[in-house]
């Protein structure tokens, strides 16, 4: 049966798929935002059909902790693109 691990060193600690670098946030948005099906995704990572379901229950079962992931992966995504080069405006 899967399960979900945390580690520090892996991922930055943030929940994955156990024996891989598969994050739970990772399977919900391939699939919910996505729009994929489980089983395609399955595929796609390599993992078997429990693995995708185990990690989205886990989401699910853990909101708090998911809503803060996504504020802190938008905050980082959000630095980046402010610190993102830019091309020259063009001369007028």
């Amino acid at each position: 049966m899967a399960t979900i691990v945390q580690t520090d060193d892996v991922l930055g600690g943030e929940p994955r798929i156990d024996g891989t670098r598969v994050g739970v946030l990772d399977v919900y948005e391939l699939v919910i935002d996505g729009g994929n099906p489980p089983a395609d995704v399955a595929d796609q990572l390599d993992r078997s059909l429990g693995e995708i379901y185990t990690a989205l229950a886990y989401y699910h079962e853990h909101p708090e902790e998911m809503r803060q992931l996504r504020r802190e992966r938008d905050e980082v995504r959000a630095e980046l693109a402010e610190s993102a080069l830019q091309p020259p405006e063009p001369a007028q």
